[in-house]
């Protein structure tokens, strides 16, 4: 079938589509824009600086962050991740984590722990959930870092960090957040919720192009830089700038693609997060009602009560994964993801390792009449003889 007419349900790996103003954005920026900003003090190189910061101060304003010069461009979630945690452990330093975390957070910490540093790995319920006294019995005087997800990209579970900030605060460990499955369709305030790293991308919940991320870094906090190179400003030193965001921003940016994540942000800003949140779980709770029944369909984290992102993960009894996202789009039109979702640990987790889940994931753009073409495919897949 056609790709054109394809059904897309992938919306935790990347959101599609985008919104138009984010397409428009990036080739207007590229045509009429052209340059870096901070290379330069004339117009076009000033525009793109305008661009950058216009970026800054509205995700500033969306997540409850004070300063927006504390927030670092990256090219993506992992890059972001990797800054924090190589930025901020060194040997013999002790990092909290769960076994629900994505590659992202779970190699750069495995990295850490060759090079001397010791990780705890709190083990999450078969939902993919962690509690607050759990992370709290894993803490110890020598505790630098608490780094886990907010929302699981296999399960959708989301884990109670505004509960946990205040704890880590209290004590003085740096409390580390990846955000890409919850930024932009979950609400966060990261003031309130006390969190001093948060890494996110820009292509999946703020709607913006590939290749965009960023981290936000709490007042006090010096990472070392991950790159260092041109910044544009103190060219006259060979070191690196110690203020932000300058410190962690070496290299050319790449502005038409900030400016189509402004794009994407504002988007998210005049549609509410609440809005998103609502609209999304509508279509998950529609989803799951309607497969739950499906005769040999396991659905994992179906039944919690416990908050949830747009994320479901099921399993077929005597047809793997692979088989189903197949027939889903090579006979129904419906793209999935199948496997392991760069999550060995959640799929260990929640009992789905090695063979992995058919995920599905709803986002904006998708409607009531997708879920249900998707419901009926499922049907007439599990009838199939083997």
């Amino acid at each position: 079938m056609s790709s054109i007419n394809q059904i897309y349900l992938d919306n935790a790996a990347t959101t599609y589509p985008k919104p138009e103003e984010v397409y428009k954005a990036v080739d207007l920026t590229l045509r009429s824009i052209g340059v870096a900003p901070g290379r330069g003090g004339h117009a076009r190189s000033m525009e793109a600086a305008r661009v950058v910061f216009r970026t800054r101060e509205l995700l500033a304003d969306l997540l409850g962050i004070g300063d927006s010069s504390r927030i670092i461009f990256t090219h993506s979630a992992t890059e972001a991740i990797n800054l924090a945690i190589k930025g901020a452990i060194k040997p013999g330093d002790h990092v909290v984590t769960t076994t629900m975390e994505h590659n992202s957070m779970a190699r750069p910490l495995h990295n850490a722990a060759s090079s001397g540093a010791e990780i705890t790995w709190v083990q999450a319920d078969a939902d993919g959930y962690v509690t607050r006294a759990q992370i709290e019995a894993a803490l110890r005087p020598e505790t630098k870092m608490v780094a886990m997800t907010h929302c699981s990209n296999v399960t959708g579970s989301v884990n109670p960090v505004e509960e946990i900030g205040p704890l880590l605060r209290s004590r003085g460990i740096l409390f580390l957040v990846d955000g890409a499955q919850s930024c932009g369709c979950y609400p966060i305030d990261i003031s309130t919720m006390c969190i001093d790293l948060f890494a996110a991308p820009g292509h999946k919940g703020l709607y913006g192009p590939p290749g965009t991320g960023f981290l936000y870094v709490a007042p006090g906090i010096d990472l070392h830089p991950l790159i260092h190179g041109g910044t544009g400003s103190g060219s006259s030193e060979l070191n690196q700038p110690q203020t932000l965001p300058e410190r962690h921003e070496s290299g050319t940016m790449n502005t038409p693609a900030i400016a189509g994540l402004l794009a994407g942000v504002e988007f998210v800003a005049q549609r509410g997060i609440d809005s998103i949140h609502a609209y999304e779980m509508d279509l998950l709770e529609r989803l799951e009602k309607g497969i739950c029944g499906i005769q040999g369909v396991t659905v994992y984290n179906a039944a919690s009560k416990k908050p949830k992102c747009a994320v479901t993960s099921l399993t077929m009894e005597k047809k793997d994964s692979a088989t189903i996202g197949f027939l889903l789009e090579h006979e129904y039109g419906i793209s999935v993801r199948v496997g392991l979702h760069c999550a060995p640990l959640a799929h260990k987790t929640i009992g789905t390792y090695p063979e992995g889940t058919v995920r599905i994931s709803p986002a904006l753009f998708n409607t009531a009449s997708d879920i249900d073409r998707l419901i009926f495919a499922l049907g007439a897949i599990s009838s199939m003889h083997t």
